[in-house]
């Protein structure tokens, strides 16, 4: 395997993670039967929506610390 190859093998798959579509051919050859289909992204890249009010700073997680938004209370791991 050359080095451009496994470049390449890497992009796909980084763009598979990201859900972008491949668009980088491999040095492969892909069977004509089963076309490459874009995996979705798992939930624990999602994030919600938590309103606050302007005033509130303090963290979700731990009350007595200053929020410094890490994104962790709006994780689906929280």
């Amino acid at each position: 395997m050359t080095d451009d190859e496994i470049r390449s093998l890497i992009r796909v798959a980084i763009e598979k993670h990201m859900g972008a579509p491949a668009n980088v051919e491999s040095g492969f050859s892909r069977t004509a039967s089963a076309p490459p289909q874009p995996q979705p992204l798992s939930i624990s890249f999602s994030r919600y929506a938590l309103p606050r009010a302007e005033d509130d700073t303090m963290c979700i997680i731990e009350p007595a610390v200053k929020c410094n938004h890490c994104g962790y209370c709006q994780c689906h791991g929280h």
